[in-house]
Protein backbone atom coordinates (compact mmCIF):
# COMPACT_ATOMS: atom_id res chain seq x y z
CA UNK A 1 0.00 0.00 0.00
CA UNK A 2 1.63 3.50 -1.00
CA UNK A 3 2.20 5.34 1.87
CA UNK A 4 0.14 9.17 1.94
CA UNK A 5 0.27 12.47 3.49
CA UNK A 6 -0.52 11.96 7.32
CA UNK A 7 -2.05 14.86 8.24
CA UNK A 8 -5.47 16.54 6.23
CA UNK A 9 -4.04 19.49 3.92
CA UNK A 10 -3.31 20.37 -0.11
CA UNK A 11 -0.20 18.39 -1.35
CA UNK A 12 0.57 19.41 -5.02
CA UNK A 13 2.83 16.87 -6.60
CA UNK A 14 5.20 17.85 -9.82
CA UNK A 15 5.65 15.83 -12.80
CA UNK A 16 7.63 16.22 -15.89
CA UNK A 17 5.33 17.11 -18.91
CA UNK A 18 7.39 15.29 -21.33
CA UNK A 19 7.60 18.09 -23.84
CA UNK A 20 11.26 18.38 -25.05
CA UNK A 21 11.95 22.47 -26.42
CA UNK A 22 14.72 23.69 -28.41
CA UNK A 23 17.06 26.38 -28.02
CA UNK A 24 18.45 27.94 -29.71
CA UNK A 25 22.39 28.03 -30.02
CA UNK A 26 24.51 31.45 -29.52
CA UNK A 27 25.44 33.10 -33.15
CA UNK A 28 28.11 35.81 -31.85
CA UNK A 29 31.39 33.85 -31.13
CA UNK A 30 34.37 34.78 -33.32
CA UNK A 31 37.39 32.91 -33.49
CA UNK A 32 40.90 34.52 -34.19
CA UNK A 33 44.16 33.72 -35.78
CA UNK A 34 46.96 35.69 -35.78
CA UNK A 35 50.12 36.43 -34.01
CA UNK A 36 50.20 38.41 -30.74
CA UNK A 37 53.70 40.13 -28.79
CA UNK A 38 52.96 37.95 -25.36
CA UNK A 39 51.51 34.76 -24.51
CA UNK A 40 53.13 31.22 -24.68
CA UNK A 41 55.61 30.92 -27.65
CA UNK A 42 54.16 28.26 -29.29
CA UNK A 43 51.07 27.78 -31.20
CA UNK A 44 47.97 27.82 -28.62
CA UNK A 45 44.77 25.90 -29.05
CA UNK A 46 41.36 28.09 -28.63
CA UNK A 47 41.37 30.24 -25.49
CA UNK A 48 38.05 31.83 -24.33
CA UNK A 49 38.73 35.76 -24.10
CA UNK A 50 35.95 38.02 -22.56
CA UNK A 51 37.03 41.13 -22.47
CA UNK A 52 40.12 43.61 -23.96
CA UNK A 53 41.59 43.46 -20.70
CA UNK A 54 41.77 39.92 -20.18
CA UNK A 55 43.30 39.61 -24.08
CA UNK A 56 45.82 42.07 -22.81
CA UNK A 57 46.93 40.06 -19.51
CA UNK A 58 47.06 36.77 -21.93
CA UNK A 59 48.38 37.83 -25.20
CA UNK A 60 49.55 41.23 -25.10
CA UNK A 61 51.24 44.14 -22.80
CA UNK A 62 50.58 46.62 -20.74
CA UNK A 63 52.58 49.83 -20.96
CA UNK A 64 53.21 53.47 -19.14
CA UNK A 65 54.19 55.34 -21.73
CA UNK A 66 52.33 55.64 -25.32
CA UNK A 67 54.92 54.95 -28.34
CA UNK A 68 55.40 58.59 -28.83
CA UNK A 69 56.20 59.55 -25.10
CA UNK A 70 58.68 56.46 -25.00
CA UNK A 71 60.36 57.26 -28.43
CA UNK A 72 60.66 60.68 -27.02
CA UNK A 73 62.30 59.59 -23.52
CA UNK A 74 64.79 56.96 -25.32
CA UNK A 75 65.94 59.66 -28.03
CA UNK A 76 67.17 61.95 -24.72
CA UNK A 77 68.77 58.42 -22.71
CA UNK A 78 72.25 58.33 -24.70
CA UNK A 79 73.29 62.09 -23.91
CA UNK A 80 71.86 61.35 -20.03
CA UNK A 81 73.60 58.14 -19.81
CA UNK A 82 77.24 60.16 -21.27
CA UNK A 83 76.85 63.02 -19.12
CA UNK A 84 76.16 60.95 -16.06
CA UNK A 85 79.01 58.88 -16.45
CA UNK A 86 81.25 61.36 -17.22
CA UNK A 87 80.31 63.13 -14.22
CA UNK A 88 81.24 59.33 -12.17
CA UNK A 89 84.49 59.30 -13.47
CA UNK A 90 85.49 62.90 -12.61
CA UNK A 91 84.10 62.56 -9.42
CA UNK A 92 86.24 59.14 -8.95
CA UNK A 93 89.10 60.82 -10.20
CA UNK A 94 88.80 64.16 -7.71
CA UNK A 95 88.03 61.30 -4.89
CA UNK A 96 91.44 58.80 -5.68
CA UNK A 97 93.46 62.42 -5.79
CA UNK A 98 92.34 63.69 -2.28
CA UNK A 99 92.30 59.98 -0.92
CA UNK A 100 95.67 58.68 -2.11
CA UNK A 101 97.67 62.00 -1.62
CA UNK A 102 98.87 64.56 0.74
CA UNK A 103 100.97 64.49 4.32
CA UNK A 104 98.70 61.26 5.35
CA UNK A 105 96.91 59.84 2.58
CA UNK A 106 93.78 57.99 3.44
CA UNK A 107 94.47 54.90 1.01
CA UNK A 108 97.50 53.67 -1.20
CA UNK A 109 96.39 53.66 -4.30
CA UNK A 110 95.91 49.77 -4.92
CA UNK A 111 93.27 50.26 -2.17
CA UNK A 112 91.64 52.72 -3.82
CA UNK A 113 91.85 50.45 -7.09
CA UNK A 114 90.37 47.20 -5.85
CA UNK A 115 87.50 49.73 -4.09
CA UNK A 116 86.60 51.15 -7.61
CA UNK A 117 86.71 47.86 -9.05
CA UNK A 118 84.90 46.29 -6.64
CA UNK A 119 82.05 49.12 -6.80
CA UNK A 120 82.02 49.41 -10.29
CA UNK A 121 81.06 45.55 -10.22
CA UNK A 122 78.37 46.38 -7.79
CA UNK A 123 77.32 48.60 -9.98
CA UNK A 124 77.19 46.30 -12.80
CA UNK A 125 75.16 43.16 -11.09
CA UNK A 126 78.57 41.33 -11.59
CA UNK A 127 79.70 38.84 -8.92
CA UNK A 128 82.76 39.79 -6.18
CA UNK A 129 85.21 37.60 -3.98
CA UNK A 130 84.91 37.51 -0.60
CA UNK A 131 88.59 38.18 -0.20
CA UNK A 132 88.04 41.24 -2.52
CA UNK A 133 84.81 42.70 -0.75
CA UNK A 134 86.05 42.18 2.57
CA UNK A 135 89.05 44.67 1.13
CA UNK A 136 86.90 47.12 -0.61
CA UNK A 137 84.88 47.44 2.72
CA UNK A 138 87.53 48.47 4.96
CA UNK A 139 88.60 50.56 2.32
CA UNK A 140 85.08 52.32 1.54
CA UNK A 141 84.99 52.27 6.24
CA UNK A 142 88.23 54.79 5.71
CA UNK A 143 87.93 57.20 3.04
CA UNK A 144 84.05 57.65 3.92
CA UNK A 145 85.19 58.72 7.54
CA UNK A 146 87.71 61.18 6.05
CA UNK A 147 86.00 61.96 2.96
CA UNK A 148 82.32 61.79 3.91
CA UNK A 149 81.33 64.53 1.37
CA UNK A 150 83.20 63.93 -1.90
CA UNK A 151 82.90 59.96 -1.39
CA UNK A 152 79.15 60.17 -0.88
CA UNK A 153 78.65 62.07 -4.04
CA UNK A 154 80.79 59.62 -5.76
CA UNK A 155 78.31 56.86 -5.02
CA UNK A 156 75.06 58.92 -5.80
CA UNK A 157 76.54 59.78 -9.01
CA UNK A 158 76.90 55.77 -9.94
CA UNK A 159 73.77 54.73 -8.27
CA UNK A 160 72.41 57.89 -10.98
CA UNK A 161 74.68 56.36 -13.75
CA UNK A 162 73.03 52.60 -12.87
CA UNK A 163 69.32 53.81 -12.58
CA UNK A 164 69.69 55.70 -16.02
CA UNK A 165 71.41 52.50 -17.40
CA UNK A 166 68.11 50.59 -16.09
CA UNK A 167 65.72 53.49 -17.55
CA UNK A 168 67.30 52.96 -20.88
CA UNK A 169 66.81 48.66 -20.77
CA UNK A 170 63.35 49.00 -19.05
CA UNK A 171 62.58 51.16 -22.30
CA UNK A 172 64.14 49.30 -24.95
CA UNK A 173 62.25 45.93 -23.66
CA UNK A 174 58.88 48.21 -24.26
CA UNK A 175 60.03 49.18 -27.70
CA UNK A 176 60.64 45.83 -28.80
CA UNK A 177 57.10 45.31 -27.47
CA UNK A 178 55.59 48.34 -29.86
CA UNK A 179 57.99 47.40 -32.15
CA UNK A 180 56.52 43.74 -32.49
CA UNK A 181 53.05 44.58 -31.92
CA UNK A 182 53.20 46.89 -35.66
CA UNK A 183 53.83 43.50 -36.94
CA UNK A 184 50.34 42.17 -35.56
CA UNK A 185 47.14 42.60 -36.49
CA UNK A 186 45.15 40.56 -33.91
CA UNK A 187 45.06 42.83 -31.05
CA UNK A 188 43.65 45.18 -33.44
CA UNK A 189 40.92 42.98 -34.78
CA UNK A 190 40.17 42.17 -30.76
CA UNK A 191 40.13 45.66 -29.36
CA UNK A 192 37.54 46.18 -32.61
CA UNK A 193 35.24 43.05 -31.84
CA UNK A 194 34.89 44.58 -28.46
CA UNK A 195 34.56 48.43 -29.24
CA UNK A 196 31.49 47.24 -31.53
CA UNK A 197 29.64 45.41 -29.21
CA UNK A 198 31.23 41.87 -28.79
CA UNK A 199 31.09 39.93 -25.90
CA UNK A 200 33.41 36.92 -25.82
CA UNK A 201 35.93 35.06 -28.49
CA UNK A 202 38.53 32.69 -29.20
CA UNK A 203 41.81 33.09 -29.43
CA UNK A 204 44.55 30.89 -31.49
CA UNK A 205 47.95 32.64 -31.48
CA UNK A 206 50.09 31.58 -34.72
CA UNK A 207 53.47 30.76 -34.31
CA UNK A 208 55.47 33.88 -35.93
CA UNK A 209 58.48 31.30 -36.99
CA UNK A 210 56.71 28.63 -39.10
CA UNK A 211 54.74 29.20 -42.56
CA UNK A 212 51.62 30.90 -42.29
CA UNK A 213 49.45 28.41 -44.16
CA UNK A 214 50.49 24.85 -42.05
CA UNK A 215 50.17 27.01 -38.94
CA UNK A 216 46.92 27.98 -40.02
CA UNK A 217 45.57 24.80 -41.14
CA UNK A 218 46.54 23.52 -37.45
CA UNK A 219 47.68 20.53 -35.31
CA UNK A 220 44.30 18.21 -34.33
CA UNK A 221 46.58 16.99 -31.54
CA UNK A 222 47.86 19.61 -30.04
CA UNK A 223 44.54 21.39 -31.01
CA UNK A 224 46.23 24.30 -32.67
CA UNK A 225 44.76 26.15 -36.05
CA UNK A 226 41.31 25.59 -37.76
CA UNK A 227 42.14 21.94 -36.44
CA UNK A 228 41.55 22.82 -33.01
CA UNK A 229 37.94 25.10 -34.23
CA UNK A 230 36.85 21.74 -34.95
CA UNK A 231 36.60 20.78 -31.36
CA UNK A 232 34.97 24.19 -30.35
CA UNK A 233 31.24 24.05 -31.99
CA UNK A 234 30.56 27.66 -30.52
CA UNK A 235 32.36 29.37 -32.91
CA UNK A 236 30.32 30.69 -35.32
CA UNK A 237 32.64 33.14 -37.37
CA UNK A 238 36.37 32.24 -38.17
CA UNK A 239 38.71 35.19 -39.20
CA UNK A 240 42.90 35.65 -40.01
CA UNK A 241 43.51 38.99 -39.33
CA UNK A 242 47.21 38.66 -39.63
CA UNK A 243 46.71 36.86 -43.45
CA UNK A 244 48.29 39.93 -44.96
CA UNK A 245 50.34 41.36 -41.61
CA UNK A 246 53.56 39.78 -43.34
CA UNK A 247 53.34 40.64 -47.27
CA UNK A 248 51.67 37.49 -48.08
CA UNK A 249 51.68 36.68 -51.67
CA UNK A 250 48.04 37.48 -52.87
CA UNK A 251 48.30 33.78 -54.27
CA UNK A 252 49.26 32.14 -50.76
CA UNK A 253 46.81 34.32 -49.03
CA UNK A 254 44.34 32.93 -51.33
CA UNK A 255 44.58 29.51 -51.05
CA UNK A 256 44.77 29.99 -47.08
CA UNK A 257 41.43 31.80 -47.34
CA UNK A 258 40.30 28.89 -49.41
CA UNK A 259 41.23 26.28 -46.53
CA UNK A 260 39.21 29.06 -43.54
CA UNK A 261 35.99 28.71 -45.67
CA UNK A 262 36.83 25.06 -46.88
CA UNK A 263 36.59 24.54 -42.52
CA UNK A 264 33.45 27.00 -42.55
CA UNK A 265 31.84 24.75 -45.25
CA UNK A 266 32.99 21.77 -43.51
CA UNK A 267 30.99 22.71 -39.82
CA UNK A 268 28.22 24.25 -41.53
CA UNK A 269 27.50 26.67 -38.64
CA UNK A 270 30.44 29.24 -39.46
CA UNK A 271 31.35 32.42 -41.72
CA UNK A 272 34.62 33.23 -42.71
CA UNK A 273 35.32 36.47 -42.70
CA UNK A 274 37.80 38.22 -45.30
CA UNK A 275 39.52 41.13 -47.27
CA UNK A 276 41.70 41.59 -49.92
CA UNK A 277 45.57 42.35 -49.11
CA UNK A 278 46.09 45.73 -48.10
CA UNK A 279 46.18 48.62 -50.29
CA UNK A 280 44.00 47.41 -52.87
CA UNK A 281 42.88 49.39 -55.54
CA UNK A 282 39.07 49.39 -55.90
CA UNK A 283 39.37 48.73 -59.92
CA UNK A 284 41.58 44.96 -58.69
CA UNK A 285 39.39 43.77 -56.16
CA UNK A 286 37.95 41.91 -59.11
CA UNK A 287 41.15 40.35 -59.86
CA UNK A 288 41.60 39.07 -56.20
CA UNK A 289 38.11 37.69 -56.37
CA UNK A 290 39.22 35.70 -59.29
CA UNK A 291 41.54 34.14 -56.97
CA UNK A 292 39.20 32.39 -54.45
CA UNK A 293 36.27 30.06 -54.82
CA UNK A 294 33.52 30.52 -57.84
CA UNK A 295 30.48 32.43 -56.61
CA UNK A 296 28.58 29.50 -57.75
CA UNK A 297 30.09 26.96 -55.23
CA UNK A 298 28.87 25.95 -51.54
CA UNK A 299 31.97 27.86 -50.54
CA UNK A 300 31.07 31.21 -51.47
CA UNK A 301 27.78 31.07 -50.02
CA UNK A 302 30.46 30.47 -46.44
CA UNK A 303 32.36 33.69 -47.43
CA UNK A 304 32.20 37.42 -46.33
CA UNK A 305 34.30 39.67 -47.96
CA UNK A 306 34.59 43.43 -47.15
CA UNK A 307 36.87 46.09 -48.48
CA UNK A 308 38.52 48.36 -48.16
CA UNK A 309 40.77 48.62 -44.66
CA UNK A 310 40.30 51.04 -41.51
CA UNK A 311 42.38 53.43 -40.20
CA UNK A 312 42.17 53.12 -36.49
CA UNK A 313 44.23 55.10 -33.95
CA UNK A 314 45.91 51.99 -32.39
CA UNK A 315 45.85 49.94 -29.53
CA UNK A 316 49.37 51.10 -28.43
CA UNK A 317 48.38 54.83 -29.74
CA UNK A 318 50.04 54.52 -32.83
CA UNK A 319 47.45 55.51 -36.21
CA UNK A 320 47.46 52.49 -38.60
CA UNK A 321 45.39 51.12 -41.02
CA UNK A 322 43.77 47.32 -39.75
CA UNK A 323 41.79 44.52 -41.53
CA UNK A 324 38.44 45.27 -40.45
CA UNK A 325 37.28 41.39 -39.37
CA UNK A 326 37.50 42.10 -36.04
CA UNK A 327 35.46 45.23 -36.13
CA UNK A 328 33.17 43.76 -38.40
CA UNK A 329 32.85 40.51 -36.26
CA UNK A 330 31.91 43.01 -33.77
CA UNK A 331 28.89 44.89 -35.32
CA UNK A 332 27.27 41.29 -36.30
CA UNK A 333 27.58 40.39 -32.47
CA UNK A 334 25.95 43.57 -31.94
CA UNK A 335 23.41 43.37 -34.10
CA UNK A 336 22.38 39.50 -32.95
CA UNK A 337 21.90 41.06 -29.68
CA UNK A 338 19.88 43.79 -30.53
CA UNK A 339 17.90 42.25 -33.56
CA UNK A 340 18.54 38.87 -33.75
CA UNK A 341 20.31 36.59 -36.52
CA UNK A 342 17.70 37.33 -39.00
CA UNK A 343 18.43 40.78 -39.49
CA UNK A 344 21.13 41.80 -41.92
CA UNK A 345 24.25 42.88 -40.00
CA UNK A 346 24.43 46.21 -42.67
CA UNK A 347 23.48 49.70 -42.49
CA UNK A 348 25.66 49.99 -38.66
CA UNK A 349 28.59 51.83 -37.31
CA UNK A 350 31.96 51.08 -37.13
CA UNK A 351 33.42 52.10 -33.61
CA UNK A 352 37.06 52.58 -33.01
CA UNK A 353 37.81 53.23 -36.52
CA UNK A 354 39.12 57.36 -38.06
CA UNK A 355 38.40 57.17 -41.29
CA UNK A 356 38.76 54.50 -44.58
CA UNK A 357 41.42 55.10 -46.79
CA UNK A 358 39.55 54.56 -49.90
CA UNK A 359 36.47 56.11 -50.60
CA UNK A 360 34.07 54.78 -52.73
CA UNK A 361 31.72 56.15 -55.51
CA UNK A 362 27.89 55.06 -56.12
CA UNK A 363 28.88 53.30 -59.23
CA UNK A 364 32.18 51.51 -57.89
CA UNK A 365 30.06 50.20 -54.74
CA UNK A 366 27.70 49.26 -57.26
CA UNK A 367 29.82 46.85 -59.08
CA UNK A 368 31.85 45.34 -55.88
CA UNK A 369 28.21 44.91 -54.21
CA UNK A 370 27.21 42.96 -57.63
CA UNK A 371 30.55 41.16 -57.12
CA UNK A 372 29.57 40.01 -53.45
CA UNK A 373 31.53 42.74 -51.91
CA UNK A 374 30.64 43.94 -48.42
CA UNK A 375 31.60 47.71 -48.86
CA UNK A 376 32.35 50.41 -45.81
CA UNK A 377 30.84 53.95 -46.73
CA UNK A 378 31.80 57.13 -45.33
CA UNK A 379 28.22 59.35 -45.81
CA UNK A 380 27.57 63.16 -44.53
CA UNK A 381 26.36 63.58 -41.34
CA UNK A 382 25.72 59.61 -40.97
CA UNK A 383 29.52 58.66 -40.14
CA UNK A 384 31.13 55.14 -41.36
CA UNK A 385 28.70 52.89 -42.02
CA UNK A 386 28.55 48.68 -42.83
CA UNK A 387 27.05 48.86 -45.68
CA UNK A 388 26.87 45.59 -47.69
CA UNK A 389 25.08 42.11 -46.43
CA UNK A 390 26.05 39.96 -49.34
CA UNK A 391 27.95 36.53 -49.21
CA UNK A 392 29.73 35.97 -52.12
CA UNK A 393 27.19 33.44 -53.63
CA UNK A 394 25.34 33.73 -57.01
CA UNK A 395 22.67 31.12 -55.23
CA UNK A 396 19.06 33.13 -54.93
CA UNK A 397 18.67 31.30 -51.90
CA UNK A 398 22.24 32.09 -49.90
CA UNK A 399 23.23 35.66 -51.66
CA UNK A 400 22.53 37.20 -48.20
CA UNK A 401 24.39 36.86 -45.17
CA UNK A 402 21.33 36.78 -43.19
CA UNK A 403 20.05 34.06 -44.59
CA UNK A 404 22.87 32.38 -44.18
CA UNK A 405 23.34 32.83 -40.69
CA UNK A 406 19.95 32.08 -39.87
CA UNK A 407 19.34 28.72 -41.90
CA UNK A 408 22.39 27.61 -39.95
CA UNK A 409 21.46 28.68 -36.94
CA UNK A 410 18.36 26.80 -37.02
CA UNK A 411 19.99 23.63 -37.83
CA UNK A 412 22.44 23.48 -35.95
CA UNK A 413 20.03 24.22 -32.84
CA UNK A 414 17.85 21.83 -33.75
CA UNK A 415 20.76 19.35 -34.16
CA UNK A 416 21.44 20.07 -30.87
CA UNK A 417 18.50 19.80 -28.79
CA UNK A 418 17.36 17.21 -30.50
CA UNK A 419 19.99 14.07 -29.57
CA UNK A 420 17.60 12.92 -26.78
CA UNK A 421 15.59 11.21 -29.92
CA UNK A 422 18.78 9.24 -30.42
CA UNK A 423 18.22 5.23 -29.44
CA UNK A 424 14.31 6.46 -28.94
CA UNK A 425 11.54 4.16 -30.12
CA UNK A 426 11.19 4.55 -33.85
CA UNK A 427 7.54 5.02 -33.37
CA UNK A 428 4.55 7.81 -34.44
CA UNK A 429 4.84 8.94 -30.64
CA UNK A 430 8.56 9.73 -31.34
CA UNK A 431 7.80 11.45 -34.34
CA UNK A 432 4.70 13.22 -32.71
CA UNK A 433 7.18 15.25 -30.07
CA UNK A 434 10.15 15.70 -32.75
CA UNK A 435 7.85 17.36 -34.96
CA UNK A 436 5.62 19.71 -32.12
CA UNK A 437 9.25 20.65 -30.56
CA UNK A 438 10.61 22.03 -34.17
CA UNK A 439 7.08 23.44 -34.65
CA UNK A 440 7.45 25.34 -31.22
CA UNK A 441 10.89 26.46 -32.37
CA UNK A 442 9.95 27.64 -35.94
CA UNK A 443 6.60 29.46 -34.64
CA UNK A 444 9.14 31.98 -31.50
CA UNK A 445 11.46 32.60 -34.75
CA UNK A 446 8.52 33.05 -36.73
CA UNK A 447 6.84 35.57 -33.83
CA UNK A 448 10.58 37.33 -33.54
CA UNK A 449 10.48 38.21 -37.38
CA UNK A 450 12.92 35.82 -38.50
CA UNK A 451 10.77 33.78 -41.11
CA UNK A 452 8.15 35.52 -43.35
CA UNK A 453 4.73 35.10 -43.89
CA UNK A 454 1.63 36.25 -41.92
CA UNK A 455 1.14 32.86 -40.32
CA UNK A 456 2.87 30.21 -39.28
CA UNK A 457 1.76 27.81 -42.10
CA UNK A 458 2.95 30.56 -44.39
CA UNK A 459 6.33 30.85 -42.76
CA UNK A 460 7.49 27.44 -42.59
CA UNK A 461 6.37 23.25 -42.76
CA UNK A 462 7.61 20.36 -40.76
CA UNK A 463 6.80 16.97 -41.86
CA UNK A 464 7.52 13.87 -39.65
CA UNK A 465 5.24 11.40 -39.85
CA UNK A 466 4.44 7.82 -41.69
CA UNK A 467 4.51 9.89 -44.94
CA UNK A 468 8.00 10.32 -45.23
CA UNK A 469 8.88 8.05 -42.31
CA UNK A 470 8.36 4.36 -44.50
CA UNK A 471 8.91 0.71 -43.28
CA UNK A 472 12.64 0.79 -44.87
CA UNK A 473 13.29 3.74 -43.32
CA UNK A 474 12.75 2.49 -40.36
CA UNK A 475 14.53 -0.63 -40.39
CA UNK A 476 17.10 0.97 -41.50
CA UNK A 477 17.06 3.02 -37.74
CA UNK A 478 16.30 6.21 -39.35
CA UNK A 479 13.93 9.38 -38.46
CA UNK A 480 13.38 11.46 -41.59
CA UNK A 481 12.02 15.01 -40.35
CA UNK A 482 11.57 17.35 -43.52
CA UNK A 483 11.69 20.79 -42.62
CA UNK A 484 10.91 24.08 -45.19
CA UNK A 485 11.55 28.08 -44.11
CA UNK A 486 10.80 30.96 -45.53
CA UNK A 487 13.66 33.11 -44.48
CA UNK A 488 13.29 37.01 -44.38
CA UNK A 489 15.47 38.82 -46.61
CA UNK A 490 16.76 42.23 -46.12
CA UNK A 491 15.29 45.26 -48.21
CA UNK A 492 18.42 46.40 -50.03
CA UNK A 493 17.17 48.43 -52.28
CA UNK A 494 14.59 51.03 -51.52
CA UNK A 495 12.94 52.52 -54.12
CA UNK A 496 10.19 55.71 -54.03
CA UNK A 497 8.13 57.59 -57.29
CA UNK A 498 7.39 60.67 -56.69
CA UNK A 499 5.04 62.14 -59.78
CA UNK A 500 3.78 65.58 -59.53
CA UNK A 501 0.02 65.77 -59.42
CA UNK A 502 -1.33 69.14 -60.74
CA UNK A 503 -3.25 70.65 -58.52
CA UNK A 504 -7.36 71.31 -59.66
CA UNK A 505 -8.84 75.01 -58.93
CA UNK A 506 -11.95 74.74 -56.36
CA UNK A 507 -11.03 70.86 -55.33
CA UNK A 508 -11.54 69.96 -52.07
CA UNK A 509 -9.90 67.30 -49.84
Amino acid sequence: MVAGPLAPGVYVKERPSGVRTITGVGTSTPAFLGYTVGGPAASTPPTPISSWSEFVDTFHFRSPLGAEQLAHELEGLPAAVEAATAELERLEADLKTKATTGESPVLTVPEFDKLAEVQAADWAGETVSAEDRKAAEEAADKVSAALPDPYHQWIAAGEKVVALNRRRDELLFLAAFFEESEKCHLPEAVYGFFANGGSSCYVLRLDPTKPLASEVEGNPDQRTGLAGLKTVPDVTMVAVPDLWSRETPTQQGAEILGKVVGHCVTMRNRLALCEPPAGTAAVDVRSFLSKLASPDTDDAAFTALYYPWVDVPGVDGVPRTVPPSGHLAGVWARTDAERGVFKAPANQNLRGVLSLPVRLTDQRHGELNDQGVNCLRLFPDRGLLVWGARTRSSSRDWRYLNVRRLVSFLADSIRQSSSWAVFEPNDDRLWAMLRHSVVSFLTDQWRQGALLGRTPDEAFHVICDRTNNTPDTIDAGQVICDIGVAPVRPAEFVQFTITQIAGQPGATT
